[in-house]
């Protein structure tokens, strides 16, 4: 029986994460970095994926998931009428950069209570054999390039088929610990004891309340937001400061559908928003240091108008995606994808993005350096031959290539923020070239994409089809929120692909992405319609719809990519773009209803 996807916590330690199921057990989890093999994946596969589990032996219990407040320290508490026991799961941060640690405390702090520990690795998303030996207090796991696995307990461990298994009879006060360090090879030793678990535990418990204390932000919703912006820190890739989509693969868009898709990278196009959000809160090394990665990003290419939409987390270009056999899919959704496909694609709206992170640094008040603002010109040129092409625009169809809005609205907003840089910085540029272009792609915008029947603007130039990535025109400044073409255009998207708080990004029935089936309602797209209602003057309706959406987050307050029609958490989890748009949504919020709608940080 598969848990919900929303039935999970995650902990991490900046370098890759883990996530938690309410039933006490790791069942997904790469070592190492977030791109790698898994070591735990039952949550794609219950019987070969692998996990590590602590259970009650008990039938009758009642289970609660929170985190240490303003930490990513996870507890997961089991009640029962003969005792309560709870388990502390999380990362130390600091150490060797060849391993990854897991610490997982169990305590009763309650009557008695009985538990059993199980641990089954199974390694390179469960493709790999590997030879098992255990000694009275220690298990060690060896698939030899495929890396080893050591763990190490205060309580005594055996080994049943493979596994390492422990049973636990706690009573009040009693205390287990369970130290789980993967590394590249079985000869590296471990750099936690057990016997220092309870001073890791304080040592972590510590550095994220030291962190949320950096946190500027005191308005409406902070708990909402600090959590928010506690789960972009965690799919922070601390050596380069990039940030992945979600830390993992294959999680399902539709049930039993092939909309399965790997997160594990870093996309260009949420860089604007990633440094908004940071900056805004208070976390200015974390939005320089995600800056600095777009930085190396674009010089490494040998011309900025070849860069791809998404990037590995250490800049690797090469995300060739292929499917596993070795696991058969979140309950039976398949094929299961690892790399991406998509960083091949066309999508000319990442050339918008650049330049809208861009924009965002000189309003931070730095400079652009002479090598890049030369590169920057010499995508804009590049820009002004392809702007008209069709792409797979925002949503990465799988069909033919269109002319989509969205990516022509980032076409000019390349344009826009180059001309503001250059006016700003006194910079040498072909100023009138780019007005003259960027005036062109306004009016293709207008002319092209408006639909006079639907009095809306469109998905792509001359269709009807309505969608979602349109209410990032206002925020983007392309268009006044009072203009009656937005206005129209927002009541449309509000009959058409709006479901309560809830929107979708577009109709899969008219088979514009050239895929199969369907999928849930868009998460980040509720957020950013409730923006565009909080620029548009409709702060009660969007206060009401903001605070929908809270309800709709997990018993943690994370979200996935998307949300079923029962309300259930579809799709990779958790989602970097959601949060993102939820932090960015609630200041724009907390603005609006202090009497500030026209005070806003412009990332973009």
């Amino acid at each position: 029986m598969y848990p919900a996807i929303e039935d999970h916590g995650i902990i991490g330690n900046l370098r890759t994460a883990a996530l938690v199921s309410t039933d006490g057990t790791i069942d997904f989890f790469c070592p190492l970095r977030f791109d790698n093999p898994t070591l735990f994946a039952s949550l794609l596969d219950e019987d070969s994926g692998g996990s590590c589990s602590i259970r009650p032996a008990a039938t009758q219990y009642r289970r609660k998931q929170f985190y240490i407040p303003d930490t990513n320290v996870l507890i997961t508490r089991f009640l029962a009428p003969e005792g309560i026991a709870e388990i502390a799961d999380f990362m130390p941060i600091a150490g060797n950069a060849e391993q990854t640690v897991i610490i997982r405390k169990v305590s009763v702090t309650r009557g008695k209570m009985q538990l059993s520990f199980q641990c089954r690795p199974r390694f390179a998303y469960a493709s790999v054999q590997h030879t098992t030996s255990t000694s009275s207090k220690e298990s060690r796991f060896d698939a030899a390039e495929a890396g080893a696995l050591r763990v190490d307990s205060d309580r005594s461990l055996s080994a049943i088929n493979g596994d390492a298994v422990s049973e636990l009879d706690l009573q009040a006060g009693d205390q287990a610990t369970f130290v789980l360090t993967y590394a590249r090879s079985a000869n590296q030793q471990s750099e936690w004891q057990v016997e220092s678990a309870e001073t890791s535990l304080q040592d972590t418990v510590r550095y994220w309340r030291n962190w949320v204390a950096e946190c500027t932000y005191h308005g409406r919703w902070r708990e909402t937001v600090v959590r928010s912006a506690l789960v972009l820190k965690l799919l922070t890739y601390e050596p380069t400061g990039a940030i992945v989509a979600a830390p993992t693969f294959a999680l399902p868009e539709q049930i039993g559908g092939i909309r399965n898709w790997d997160y594990r990278y870093t996309w260009l196009r949420d860089s604007a928003m990633t440094l908004n959000a940071f900056m805004r809160l208070g976390y200015h090394r974390e939005a320089m240091h995600f800056m600095q990665w777009l930085k190396e990003i674009a010089s490494s290419e040998t011309f900025a108008g070849e860069l791809q939409i998404m990037y590995g987390i250490e800049g690797e270009k090469d995300l060739t995606e292929r499917e596993l056999s070795s696991l058969q899919g979140y309950e039976h959704s398949h094929p299961v994808r690892i790399g991406n496909a998509a960083h091949q694609q066309l999508q000319l709206d990442v050339y918008g993005a650049i330049g809208a992170a861009a924009w965002f640094e000189v309003n931070a008040g730095m400079m652009i350096e002479y090598d890049r603002w030369n590169k920057i010109q010499s995508v804009l040129t590049a820009l002004s031959r392809s702007w008209t092409h069709p792409d797979n625009g925002l949503w990465e169809i799988r069909g033919e290539p269109r002319e989509f809005l969205h990516s022509r609205l980032m076409c000019w907003v390349a344009y826009d923020r180059a001309i503001k840089i250059a006016q700003l910085r006194s910079l040498p540029a072909p100023l009138e070239q780019w007005r003259e272009t960027r005036d062109k792609i306004y009016e293709s915008i207008h002319t092209d994409f408006w639909n006079e029947d639907l009095k809306s603007f469109v998905q792509s130039k001359h269709s009807r089809d309505l969608d979602a990535s349109v209410l990032l025109m206002a925020q983007l400044d392309f268009i006044s929120p009072a203009d009656t073409r937005w206005v129209s255009t927002l009541e449309a998207i509000g009959k058409r692909l709006v479901q309560d708080a809830s929107v979708m990004r577009y109709d899969t029935g008219t088979g514009v992405d050239g895929l199969p089936g369907n999928e849930g309602t868009f998460t980040p797209c509720s957020f950013w319609y409730i923006e565009a209602l909080t620029l548009s003057g409709e702060i009660d309706r969007a206060r009401v719809l903001f605070e929908k959406m809270l309800g709709y987050a997990n018993h943690l307050g994370l979200y996935a990519e998307e949300l079923g029609l029962s309300g259930e958490h579809l799709g990779n989890f958790p989602q970097a773009l959601t949060h993102l748009a939820l932090v960015q949504t609630a200041l724009a919020l907390n603005d609006a209803l202090e009497g500030k709608p026209g005070i806003r940080a412009r990332a973009a």
